[in-house]
């Protein structure tokens, strides 16, 4: 036998070999593994698993017994082990009737997905885009996944084709406008919302982005009867209530803002999450303002005993340490508007020496004009003027005060100016009043004065 024919036989009897081995995986296999799929429709979970690492045994490499046992795993509820059939098959599966590529790229997509393994579940809807280029719902996501990832332009590029492919995509046209309200284009967000409601109304998210475009637009009226809606979405219904609280406030109702944030707060039994703290943050602060510091306070000290850096907690409550202890700045800071300015008549007679000559409230506190007394006026000279302002606003008092201070000294015709606060004052505040007739009272020397009044 010449060498030519040895290999003109080796060759015949490998490709006799491949063939079989063809049929053995085209037709025997499949029909093995058909069984497998049966027993996974009488919901045979265990013994389709069975059979399937049988199979396996006598071939690792069969991926038609690979794809049915992960599809078993996955009826199982064992998904971790399942996407590992699954990438196995993905790496060596010839695609066919028996194993369809596009049912099975879904599966794979939505395993990577539930493992957040969003870039590999990315590239499976890219690949399903091209297998199913009129398929709305691929496209949509893929969309969902480019915005993951913060690919703001081609998630916004994905979400317009699924439109375009369905225009009653109500899920593509809210993801789009929630995608464009973060970016700040609040009008083309709007309409997004809107198609998207009046496609599905019952999806009660929505008519939460739209009270967010709407808060923004300063339609606080529109933004909580939206709000009041997305109250039925329980993912969101305790950041409507707060929304709805702030709302609110934005019309300076705080008593119905208080509702609201009370609201929120009961809306959870998890006193840890981030919007229970910040319902209990605007909480206290509506009752702050309001100088009902007894309740903010025991918001401040819940929202501390959870995590003691949350915002300026730590700083709230250091500044009202001393309530329980100082009857007079407590009595300074939760007064009634009446009782507050007769503090601050008596803290100007008493403590300060002045005559008052004029005194109203403001909105930060209260304004006086008032001149020395005449015991300090011992010459009898010609009385001069002097603009006092008290404030009991917790933040600490900018530069701005003191300039428009200057300008209202020069208005009354007085000789100086003396701001006094129960916080304190910024560094660029103190700066500005050097070598100017503005005198600076913070919180210290405002507890002395009010020690000296009966």
């Amino acid at each position: 036998m010449t060498l030519f024919q040895f290999i003109s036989i080796a060759l015949l009897i490998a490709t006799v070999i491949f063939l079989i081995y063809l049929i053995a995986h085209f037709f025997v296999s499949p029909a093995r593994t058909d069984n497998i799929n049966s027993l996974l429709k009488q919901g045979k979970t265990a013994q389709a698993i069975k059979l399937a690492k049988r199979l396996l045994s006598k071939d690792p490499q069969d991926y038609q017994a690979h794809y049915y046992l992960g599809k078993a795993y996955l009826a199982d509820n064992r998904p971790e082990l399942a996407l590992m059939e699954y990438k196995f098959v993905n790496q060596h599966a010839i695609f066919s009737p028996n194993l369809p590529e596009r049912a099975f790229r879904k599966e794979l997509a939505n395993l990577y997905q539930e493992f957040n393994q969003d870039k590999e579940a990315l590239k499976e809807y890219i690949l399903l885009t091209k297998l199913e280029p009129a398929n709305s719902d691929v496209f949509f996501n893929a969309g969902n996944l480019f915005e993951k990832t913060r690919k703001t332009d081609l998630a916004i590029t994905y979400y317009d084709k699924a439109i375009i492919l369905n225009r009653r995509n109500a899920q593509a046209h809210s993801a789009k406008g929630r995608l464009l309200y973060k970016i700040k284009k609040y009008q083309e967000a709007k309409k997004e919302i809107e198609i998207a409601i009046s496609q599905s109304p019952n999806l009660f998210s929505n008519y939460y982005y739209l009270g967010k475009i709407l808060k923004e637009a300063k339609d606080f009226a529109g933004a909580i009867n939206a709000f009041e809606k997305s109250l039925r979405a329980p993912e969101y219904k305790q950041r409507s209530y707060i929304e709805r609280g702030s709302c609110y406030m934005g019309v300076k109702q705080a008593d119905k803002a208080i509702i609201e944030f009370e609201k929120a707060v009961s809306a959870t039994k998890n006193n840890k999450s981030q919007e229970t703290l910040y319902a209990r943050y605007f909480l206290a602060a509506t009752y702050e303002q309001q100088h009902k510091l007894e309740k903010a306070l025991k918001q401040w000290e819940q929202i501390y005993i959870v995590n003691n850096n949350f915002l300026d907690v730590a700083t709230k409550l250091a500044t009202y340490r001393d309530l329980h202890t100082n009857d007079n700045m407590k009595e300074y800071l939760t007064s009634n508007v009446d009782e507050f300015l007769a503090i601050c008549k008596r803290t100007a007679e008493q403590a300060m020496d002045l005559n008052v000559k004029q005194c109203n409230a403001t909105k930060f506190g209260c304004q006086m004009l008032t001149s020395e007394s005449s015991k300090n006026n011992w010459m009898h000279m010609r009385e001069q003027l002097i603009l006092l302002l008290f404030y009991r606003e917790p933040d600490l008092i900018e530069d701005t005060v003191p300039r428009k201070m200057l300008e209202d000294i020069k208005k009354h015709n007085c000789i100086k100016g003396i701001i006094c606060t129960s916080s304190g004052f910024t560094r660029t505040a103190k700066n500005f009043v050097e070598n100017r007739p503005v005198e600076l009272v913070d919180r210290a020397g405002l507890e002395k004065y009010l020690s000296k009044i009966l």
